[in-house]
């Protein structure tokens, strides 16, 4: 299935892409994308319902993020080996956590403010796992049946604020609009290699990232068990697993950065596509 969220900002309706590329309310089933719905339990029974009987979604609705605001958003720095190597640091030994500020989310078309006074505003095509279950010290083993699916993710990160201000990544990591996620959760059954996934980013038609998420240092189970022993996962939450090369600040023979009046446009194979124009805050 392929699960979304469509209306106003702050006024989402949970929905279905139908198999016929149309939109299904789901507001009449469950109050949203989250809790219970997420559940093995809860998915099985949206799986269930015959489509063509739900209302139809008309016009050209706003996507927002696919899930209702998360509790944790959790990302993984440095998690692409060639991207590791293009940035000149060593492969981590354990996976690099941080959390995103929730008042980065935002949905997938939604502009992408850059902050005031910022030099060096860049992206980050990541695939995103959506938690479905509570996890709390989970084995690696057991870490996928705590996953309700997958979607895009683009960590926009400022990098003046992440690497030259001091403290922590999470300055460069959390701005307004800084975490577009969406447009669908993909259910897991849709996609049974989460590590063999082609991606890319475009700005402006020129193809910056391309790569695929085989590369990844750490696999989603390892990142799903990891985590969970350091926050409590809950469902809703997203996991954003890191950016395969081609991020502005490793760009030769001098770094690119974003500017008021670009467009975005990223991808991962059977997630679907994101689009955000760049605008100044």
């Amino acid at each position: 299935m392929k699960l979304l969220r469509v209306g106003p900002k702050g006024a989402e309706k949970p929905a279905m892409l139908d198999p016929e590329g149309g939109i299904r309310d789901l507001s009449g089933v469950i109050p949203d994308l989250a809790g219970e719905a997420l559940s093995p339990e809860g998915l099985a029974r949206l799986a269930a319902l015959d489509w063509k009987t739900l209302p139809k979604v008309q016009g050209n609705p706003r996507i927002g993020p696919c899930v209702a605001r998360p509790l944790n958003y959790v990302c993984v720095g440095l998690n692409y080996a060639d991207h590791a190597a293009e940035s000149g640091m060593p492969i981590p030994k354990e996976p690099i956590l941080f959390l995103k500020s929730l008042s980065a989310y935002s949905g997938p078309y939604d502009d992408v403010k850059i902050p005031r006074g910022s030099k060096k505003t860049d992206w980050e095509v990541e695939l995103g796992v959506v938690i479905g279950s509570r996890a709390s010290y989970v084995s690696e083993s057991e870490a996928l049946n705590y996953v309700a699916g997958y979607c895009i993710c683009n960590d926009v990160s400022e990098r003046e604020y992440q690497l030259e201000r001091g403290g922590t990544w999470d300055k460069g990591k959390g701005c307004e609009t800084f975490g577009p996620t969406g447009p669908w959760l993909v259910t897991k059954d849709e996609i049974p290699d989460p590590h063999n996934l082609d991606m890319w980013l475009d700005v402006d038609g020129e193809r910056m990232q391309k790569g695929n998420t085989k590369t990844m240092i750490f696999g989603v189970a390892k990142l799903v068990s990891y985590a969970s022993h350091f926050f409590v996962l809950e469902p809703g939450d997203i996991i954003s697993t890191g950016t395969p090369p081609g991020v502005g600040a490793g760009k030769k023979p001098q770094p690119i950065f974003l500017r008021p009046g670009q467009t975005m446009r990223l991808s991962i194979a059977g997630l679907g596509e994101q689009q955000q124009r760049v605008v100044a805050a």
